[in-house]
């Protein structure tokens, strides 16, 4: 069992996420079932801890008349001229289909970042951004098994 505990380390890393403790686990010899279910969980967790870090750390960060500066007219403005390109409604199912896709820099943390930084409504970004990671767990859990040899 303890190299599954090195797994679920490595589904919670923002370099590795899942692309490193799906393969990891499965190469180890445990259950694809297992593994899809314990690494995706443990990735899907980190976004409740994340946005917190993020608010608390904007707030923090706020006191300092520069960054305070920096962030109301450069990164406000970069947030609104992005909505107007997207647009609100989009914003949903981009999330979802960004945090899916698994490649690098594209996964729980980036979404949670993304949605951060769009003011997305918490309870969206929450479905949306489980919701990626449990198709990027499905596509690396399939990869990892050998499914897409299939198709080679």
């Amino acid at each position: 069992m303890n190299n599954l505990i090195w797994a679920i380390i490595l589904s919670v890393l923002p370099i590795s996420e899942l692309r490193g403790g799906i393969p990891l686990a499965i190469g180890l010899g445990y259950k694809p079932l297992l593994v899809f279910l314990t690494c995706t969980i443990a990735n899907s967790l980190i976004v409740f801890p994340f946005f917190f870090f993020l608010d608390y750390l904007n707030n923090y960060f706020m006191r300092f008349t520069r960054y305070r500066n920096f962030f109301n007219k450069y990164l406000e403005k970069k947030r609104g001229g992005l909505e107007k390109y997207i647009g609100k409604k989009g914003e949903f199912i981009a999330l979802m289909i960004f945090v899916g896709i698994p490649l690098p820099g594209t996964g729980a943390y980036t979404g949670t970042l993304l949605a951060w930084f769009f003011k997305m409504k918490r309870i969206y970004s929450y479905i949306a951004i489980i919701a990626g990671v449990i198709i990027a767990g499905i596509l690396i859990t399939l990869a990892s098994i050998g499914i897409f040899t299939f198709f080679l």
